[in-house]
C-alpha cells in the first residue's frame, strides 16, 4: 500500500469521526516514511494537523496556511521556541487564565513540557514542583536549572538560600521545611498526584496529602499531573479544580506482541525469548522485571547468555564500579554486557549514570528495572518487555501496567513503541481515582484553618489529639510544634504514644544522650529502643539497620569497599546496603529527630541529639557531598576533590548551594586538571557540570 492509499485510510477513520484510529495510523505511518528517509507529501501535513499533531508537521513542505499554524503553536519553553501539540496547547491556555487544572494524560503527553512554557510566559514568582522521587527531582532539576537559572534560585536541599524568584523542586517530604519560609505560590505542581491515593502508594498518601492541604492554602494557582486516570471521584482537595482526562490523545504508538502466549508459562521458553529480543542488540530495551528477586533471574539469564561487549563507556563504568563498591558486583557484570539495573535503593548517583548511559548510543543497550522505572525518571525506549506482570508481591494493576508500557516510544525518536508482554498483562479496565482523607495527619491540622475540609468527627480527633499533647508538652510548645511543623511522622497517634512513654517513664530514656557520643557502640541501646518503640515500615532487621548505621559512620574516613566488607560479616550485602542507607537517612533520621525534639521538652531540655541526627540524614557525608549525589556527583569523586585541597566540603557552615557556586566558578577544565581521575570520574564529572550550567542565552 502506497502513501496515498494510507492517506485515504486514514481520512477514512476522520470521516468516521475515530480520531484516535486516524492518529495511530498517521503516526505508524510516520515511522515507515522516516525509516524511507521520504519526504512528506503535502496531504500529509494536512493529517498531521487535522489530527493535532503539529510538532510532526514538515514546515519545508508545508503550504502558508500550515507554516501559519505550526507557527501559532510556537510557545517560549525557556530555552528556546517549541510547537505544541494541540492538547498541550488546550491545557497551556487553560494555566495561563489562571485556571486550576488536574490532567490525566498519557505518558509521552509531554505534561511537563507545559511547565516550562509557562514559567517563561508569565514569569511567576514562586512555583512549586512536588515530584515523587528523588531521582524525578534530579531529572527536573536538570531541566529547569539549564533553562531558568538565570532568572530563578532553583532549590532542592533544604540548607539553599532563596532568592527573590524561587522555584522549588522536591519530593513531598521535604516541604515542610520551607513551609515558614514561603509566602505565596504563584503555581503549585504535583507531579503524580495519584499518588495521593493510598491504593497506589499507602506509605506515603498521608504526607504527599498533608504537604498539598499545606500549601494549597499559600498557592494562587495549581496544576496536579497524572498518567492514566479515566475519572477523579469528588473529594476536598481537587474538587475546585478542572479534570481533563486527555488519555485518548497520543503522541506515538504502541504495538503489542503478546509472546507470553506462545511461552506458556515456561521459564526456560520465556527466557529464550527474552534473550531472542535483546541479543541483536539493535534498539533499547526496557525490561521490567516487578521484583528484585527476578531482576536477580533476569541478570543471571543474560550473563549466561550475553557477550560482553567491548565499548569504551561500559568498560571504565564496569570497572569504576568494581574499583569503588564490590569487586565481585552482579551489575558490573550486567554493565560489561550493556545491561544496567535501575532500581529505588541504590545510591542517586548510580541510578542517573545508568539512565544517561542508556540513552547514550554507544552506552547501555538494556536496563533492568522495578517499578522505579515508572516513578523516578522519564526515559523511554523502543522496546519495553514486561519480564513479569508484578509489583513487589503483588499482582501488577492495570494502572501501573499502563505506565510501564507507556515508557514505549517517544516524540521524533521512535514513532513506534514494541511492547513484549513475556507474561499475561493485567486485565484492561479504566482507573478511577479516589482520594481518602487520612486519619493519621489529623493531629498535624488545625481545627479552624482546615475546618472546611474535616467531618464533625475529624475535627473532635484534632481537639482531643491538641488536648492530650498539651497536657503532656504544654500549649505553647504544641503550637510551635504544629506552627513549625517540626515533627516528621505523619501518625499523630504515634507521636501522642511517644509522647506518653516520655512522660510516664523517663528513667527509661536514660542515655538518649549517648547518641551524641563519637564511639557507635554506646548508640546500640538507644537505636535498639527506638527502633522497638516504632515496630513498623523498616524492612530489614533491627540488628542490620544498627550495624549498617555503625558502620556507616566511618563513610567520609574510609572507602566504600571497606565498609562493604565490614557489612559483610553481618550477613549484609552491597543491595542490602543501599536499602539500609536509605532506611537509615530518611526514616531512622526523622524518628530519632522527632523523640530529640520531645525528648528536650518532656524529659530534659539541655539534651539535643540535633548533631547525631544531621550526621546519620546524610549518611555520615559533609552535608553538601551527600546533597551533591542527588545531583549526579558520586562521594568518591567528592572525597578526590577534597583531597587535591581543590575543595573543602567539611567547612563550617558550607553547604549546597555553596559548592555549586564553587563549582561554577572552578570550572570543569580546572577540575579535570587538578584532581587526579580515572577515565570514568572525568565523564561523570561532565554529566555533573553539565547539570549545573545553564543554557546559553540568544
Amino acid at each position: 500500500m502506497d502513501v496515498f492509499d494510507i492517506c485515504q485510510e486514514i481520512n477514512d477513520h476522520l470521516n468516521r469521526r475515530d480520531e484516535v484510529a486516524a492518529r495511530n495510523r498517521l503516526i505508524k505511518l510516520l515511522r515507515d516514511m522516516k525509516e524511507r528517509d521520504e519526504t512528506y507529501p503535502a496531504v500529509l501535513n494536512h493529517l498531521i494537523r487535522t489530527t493535532g499533531l503539529y510538532p510532526y508537521m514538515e514546515v519545508e513542505a508545508a503550504s502558508w496556511e500550515q507554516r501559519y499554524v505550526h507557527a501559532a503553536f510556537e510557545v517560549d519553553v525557556g530555552d528556546g521556541r517549541a510547537t505544541l501539540h494541540r492538547e498541550q496547547s488546550l491545557v497551556l491556555g487553560k494555566l495561563t487564565r489562571g485556571t486550576n487544572l488536574a490532567v490525566s494524560a498519557p505518558t509521552s503527553f509531554g505534561k511537563s513540557f507545559i511547565i516550562d512554557a509557562f514559567i517563561a510566559l508569565n514569569s511567576p514568582d514562586t512555583v512549586v514542583i512536588i515530584v515523587p522521587t528523588i531521582a524525578l527531582m534530579d531529572e527536573t532539576r536538570r531541566r529547569i536549572f539549564k533553562k531558568f537559572s538565570r532568572q530563578y534560585s532553583i532549590i532542592t536541599a533544604p540548607d539553599t538560600e532563596l532568592g527573590e524568584r524561587n522555584i522549588f523542586i522536591f519530593p513531598q517530604e521535604r516541604v515542610f521545611g520551607y513551609l515558614t519560609k514561603i509566602e505565596k505560590i504563584d503555581l503549585l505542581v504535583v507531579d503524580e498526584f495519584y499518588k495521593a491515593s493510598k491504593v497506589h502508594d499507602k506509605e506515603r498518601a498521608p504526607s504527599l496529602i498533608k504537604a498539598i492541604i499545606k500549601l494549597s492554602k499559600k498557592s494562587v494557582q495549581r496544576y496536579y499531573l497524572a498518567p492514566n486516570i479515566k475519572k477523579l471521584t469528588s473529594n476536598v482537595f481537587t474538587d475546585d479544580m478542572e479534570f481533563l482526562e486527555l488519555l485518548d490523545f497520543n503522541t506515538v504508538f504502541l504495538e503489542k506482541h503478546e509472546l507470553y502466549r506462545e511461552i506458556d508459562r515456561d521459564e526456560n521458553r520465556k527466557a529464550d525469548k527474552l534473550i531472542e529480543l535483546i541479543k541483536p542488540r539493535t534498539a533499547k530495551s526496557l525490561i521490567y522485571a516487578g521484583t528484585y528477586t527476578d531482576i536477580n533471574r533476569v541478570a543471571k539469564i543474560v550473563k549466561q547468555n550475553m557477550d560482553v561487549v567491548d565499548r569504551p563507556h561500559t568498560n571504565h563504568f564496569s570497572k569504576w564500579l568494581r574499583e569503588n563498591y564490590v569487586r565481585d558486583w552482579t551489575l558490573a557484570d550486567l554493565v560489561e554486557r550493556g545491561t544496567g539495573v535501575h532500581n529505588g535503593s541504590m545510591h542517586r548517583c548510580l541510578s542517573q549514570i545508568q539512565i544517561r548511559l542508556f540513552e547514550h548510543g554507544h552506552g547501555l543497550d538494556n536496563i533492568v528495572s522495578t517499578s522505579s522505572i515508572i516513578e523516578g525518571v522519564n526515559t523511554s525506549a523502543q522496546n519495553v518487555i514486561i519480564w513479569r506482570s508484578k509489583i513487589g508481591s503483588s499482582k501488577l494493576k492495570n494502572f501501573s501496567y499502563k505506565n510501564i508500557i507507556g515508557r514505549g516510544g517517544r516524540m521524533f525518536k521512535h514513532f513506534v513503541g514494541n511492547i513484549y508482554l513475556l507474561d499475561e498483562p493485567p486485565k484492561d479496565e479504566d482507573t478511577q481515582l479516589e482520594i481518602e482523607f487520612p486519619e493519621q495527619i489529623l493531629g498535624d491540622l488545625d481545627e479552624e484553618q482546615d475546618g472546611d475540609k474535616l467531618t464533625p468527627e475529624q475535627l473532635d480527633h484534632i481537639i482531643e489529639y491538641r488536648r492530650s499533647m498539651s497536657n503532656i508538652i504544654g500549649e505553647d510548645e504544641f503550637a510551635r510544634l504544629r506552627r513549625d511543623n517540626v515533627l516528621h511522622d505523619s501518625d499523630s497517634d504515634f507521636l501522642l504514644h511517644l509522647a506518653t512513654d516520655m512522660y510516664n517513664h523517663p528513667e527509661e530514656w536514660n542515655g538518649f544522650a549517648f547518641l551524641n557520643s563519637d564511639s557507635p557502640h554506646h548508640w546500640e541501646r538507644m537505636l535498639y529502643k527506638l527502633l522497638n518503640f516504632k515496630s513498623t515500615g523498616w524492612e530489614s532487621r533491627y540488628s542490620h539497620i544498627v550495624a549498617a548505621t555503625k558502620a556507616m559512620s566511618e563513610n567520609w574516613r574510609w572507602h566504600l569497599s571497606r565498609i562493604l566488607d565490614q557489612l559483610e560479616d553481618d550477613g549484609i550485602g552491597i543491595d542490602d546496603f543501599f536499602k539500609l542507607e536509605r532506611t537509615i537517612t530518611y526514616k531512622l533520621s526523622a524518628l530519632i529527630s522527632d523523640a530529640n525534639e520531645l525528648y528536650k521538652i518532656i524529659i530534659n531540655p539541655e539534651v539535643d541529639v540535633a548533631r547525631f541526627i544531621g550526621s546519620v540524614s546524610r549518611a555520615f557525608l559533609p552535608g553538601p557531598v551527600y546533597s551533591l549525589e542527588e545531583y549526579g556527583l558520586p562521594r568518591m569523586i567528592s572525597k578526590k576533590i577534597q583531597q587535591s585541597k581543590l575543595m573543602d566540603f567539611t567547612r563550617p557552615d558550607f553547604g549546597l548551594n555553596d559548592a555549586i557556586k564553587q563549582f561554577q566558578e572552578i570550572g570543569l577544565d580546572r577540575v579535570l586538571k587538578v584532581v587526579p581521575l580515572t577515565a570514568f570520574d572525568r565523564y561523570v564529572l561532565r554529566f555533573f557540570y553539565d547539570g549545573i550550567t545553564p543554557t546559553e542565552q540568544h
